[in-house]
């Protein structure tokens, strides 16, 4: 069966721009309220315990999260943006997976991240895969999502200085709230910040958790 376009597109850019990426975008996550969120999130899942961030990327966030002490590994579509992970983290555990088909067994995570990766994926999508959240996540287990803000598709033709496609989805935390609900998460807290930099939109940042019960 043949693969939908937004899963060759944004694998395609990603392998495009993945040395241009890890180059541009800082070891050390940018700006201090993300950081904080990111000590939260690594303060409430605590240490010792299975973390995956997915849709990793370069590495930058799990390597955050491993300094904070979490024990934690990354997936990611982009065969590319995993070399660089690899190369540039050669101690932390970086696989290929995708969201909508993760491999990861059933209850098996107490922390999930998905840090501006679900913006890629047709709105349509994320209830079932934030059902796919819930099912690797353990009772008590806890997921951070980071997205961009609003409420419309941002069509690129440019990403990185590369001329590749790419979707990129603005999405409502509000109705996030709705989906993560009907899930079967409890959202513990909902953060939104305004641009930094050249960010032309807020950015916001949901706490969930899979019920114990």
């Amino acid at each position: 069966m043949s693969e939908p376009r937004w899963l060759v597109e944004t694998r395609a850019a990603y392998d495009t721009v993945a040395e241009d990426y890890a180059r541009l975008l800082p070891d050390v996550v940018e700006p201090p309220l993300d950081r904080a969120l990111l000590a939260v999130f690594a303060e409430t899942v605590g240490p010792g315990r299975p973390v995956l961030e997915v849709g990793c990327g370069t590495g930058r966030v799990t390597a955050h999260l491993h300094r904070l002490g979490l024990d934690i590994g990354g997936v990611d579509l982009s065969p590319g943006m995993l070399a660089v992970a690899r190369r540039a983290y050669p101690d932390l555990r970086f696989e290929l997976d995708s969201l909508t088909e993760l491999t990861a067994p059933d209850g098996s995570l107490a922390g999930l991240v998905s840090w501006y990766s679900v913006i890629h994926l047709p709105p349509e999508l994320l209830p079932e895969v934030f059902a796919g959240f819930h099912r690797v996540l353990a009772p008590g287990g806890h997921l951070l999502l980071a997205v961009k803000a609003g409420d419309r598709l941002d069509r690129r033709e440019q990403t990185y200085g590369h001329r590749v496609p790419l979707d990129v989805h603005w999405l409502s935390p509000q109705r996030l709230t709705v989906q993560l609900t009907a899930a079967g998460f409890t959202v513990a807290a909902t953060m939104v910040r305004e641009p930094v930099g050249a960010e032309r939109q807020p950015q916001a940042f949901l706490l969930a958790r899979r019920p114990a019960v």
